[in-house]
């Protein structure tokens, strides 16, 4: 009987301990991210980033996003790419716009692992606003608005981030609410 209640009390014990792993991974799209899994193979089960990771297939980026990286990634929901003027998407996921698609989608990316902590420190660095230089070339600017972690393109456009510190075995993903465009 002593030995039935232990393994009673160690199966309890272990499915309590991997419900709370489960909840500590974050929820983008109504999936859990992974830290053990890269950024495409957690990207793809979010049902908030289809477009995304239809426009990061359609340039050709899975495998940089799938290789060793670190990379911080913003990136933008469904949402963010429907506020696009229309036909805008849909162009260009078109074969011939595949140069123009790479240019928004990288930059999108800044590299190293730049979670939010290591973004305010930049913002404190930078007297209240910190500037990331993206894998595209351009130029990103963070800064605080309240509790919002807010992202300045090199067009004016903001996006604010909605979900933050999103890691993966890759890097980091910050959840955005608009898509940045470079010059």
């Amino acid at each position: 009987m002593k030995k039935l209640f232990t393994s009673a009390i160690a199966i309890v014990a272990i499915a309590f301990a991997t419900n709370v792993y489960a909840q500590s991974n974050k929820m983008v799209g109504g999936a859990a991210m992974y830290p053990t899994k890269d950024i495409v193979d957690n990207a793809v089960n979010s049902k908030d980033h289809t477009t995304l990771v239809a426009a990061v297939k359609a340039a050709g980026l899975v495998d940089v996003l799938k290789g060793a990286g670190p990379f911080t990634v913003l990136a933008p929901t469904n949402a963010a790419f429907a506020k696009l003027p229309a036909g805008t998407v849909t162009s260009l996921l078109k074969p011939e716009m595949k140069d123009m698609l790479t240019k928004v989608l990288t930059y999108h990316v800044v590299a190293g692992k730049m979670g939010s902590k290591e973004i305010a420190k930049a913002i404190k660095a930078g007297g209240g606003k910190a500037e990331l230089a993206t894998v595209q070339g351009g130029k990103l600017w963070a800064w605080m608005e309240g509790k919002n972690l807010m992202i300045k393109d090199e067009k004016g456009g903001t996006a604010t981030v909605t979900i933050a510190d999103v890691f993966q075995k890759n890097g980091v993903i910050h959840v955005i609410d608009t898509v940045l465009m470079p010059n």
